[in-house]
């Protein structure tokens, strides 16, 4: 018996030897075709303009087309469902952002499974929420503005972009944390809620900075802190939230990459070598910022313990706050 496996053992080594050269030499001519990077939401948002940036520089390393395709619709759903029924084969690649994370949660009935039909390549960035209000909001800080709810429980309104959005999950959490009553007005999508925030109909909002930052600049808008762990490059006056006296309130929005489950791994090595070059170039660097992002640039499996991480953290919220989809 020891003979026979004697002589099955240079025969097996051989066997592995070929498939590591196959699979080696697969991702040597990749691309060979134009690849298609589906983007989960319309033109010219935050996840658009970071999709967009690293797709030409990708198509100029590789004098291959990357040709962007935005599918919006169902809270970025559709995109995903589009991308995970494609040939993993590393011509479909898809974006997620952290709204994914919380649709695992608000929409239970979901055609895909975020962890097990998708390869996580990288997160590309994250990014901080402003907390804004009206300039007649007589609230110079957080402080003031928590002092403000408990002393008229119920009469401040939030905006949101949507039930379940991660604008809605920012007010609930400051609710929850801080011990305050607000009352969330959902809206269909960021930009009326922006519009009505700007006009006094609602006094408080949940805002990304590409959205913000202008009118905050012009004084139209008052930021009285972000949401990450430490100061936003494009508001770097405005406080965060704990230095503004919440110690454990964190939202970090975020954008990443991924391929259909069972793309070959040394394409996604490929992939994910080539998206963290391009994240560090000074030139890409400042194209996010203007969205008040930051590169990341993750390893796979840094990318897939953290949407895994975010999926479990945003349930908690979710269930405590009682949301549910409509």
């Amino acid at each position: 018996m020891l003979t026979q496996l004697s002589r099955w053992r240079p025969a097996c080594a051989m066997w592995v030897g070929l498939l590591g050269l196959a699979a080696g030499a697969h991702a040597q001519v990749y691309p060979s075709k134009p690849i298609r990077l589906i983007i989960p939401f319309a033109a010219g948002g935050g996840t658009d303009i970071t999709g967009r940036a690293v797709a030409q520089k990708m198509a100029e390393a590789w004098n291959q087309s990357v040709l962007v395709d935005n599918r919006p619709g169902a809270n970025g759903t559709i995109a995903v469902e589009v991308a995970v029924k494609s040939p993993a084969d590393g011509y479909t690649l898809c974006m997620i952002t952290s709204s994914h994370s919380v649709n695992s949660t608000l929409y239970p009935k979901l055609s895909y499974d975020l962890l097990r039909d998708l390869a996580p390549i990288t997160q590309a960035t994250t990014q901080p929420y402003a907390l804004i209000v009206h300039p007649s909001v007589p609230a110079q800080s957080l402080k003031e503005l928590v002092a403000l709810a408990r002393a008229k429980p119920g009469t401040i309104n939030f905006g949101s972009s949507g039930l379940g959005g991660f604008s809605h999950l920012a007010g609930a959490m400051l609710a929850a944390q801080a011990g305050i009553q607000l009352t969330h007005v959902p809206y269909r999508g960021g930009a009326p809620a922006m519009a009505d925030v700007m006009g006094g109909q609602i006094q408080m909002l949940f805002s990304t900075i590409l959205q913000s930052s202008a009118q905050i600049r012009a004084g139209k808008l008052r930021a009285l802190a972000v949401t990450t762990t430490k100061r936003s490059r494009a508001l770097p006056d405005v406080p965060t939230m704990i230095e503004a006296g919440l110690p454990n309130y964190v939202v970090a929005g975020w954008y990443g990459f991924l391929a259909p489950a069972k793309t070959p791994r040394p394409i996604i090595d490929r992939l994910h070598g080539e998206m963290v070059r391009i994240l560090q170039l000074p030139e890409i660097v400042d194209r996010l910022a203007a969205d008040g992002s930051e590169p990341v640039g993750s390893t796979p499996a840094e990318f897939g313990a953290h949407i895994r991480s975010e999926i479990a953290r945003w349930r908690v919220v979710i269930e405590q706050a009682g949301i549910k989809a409509e």
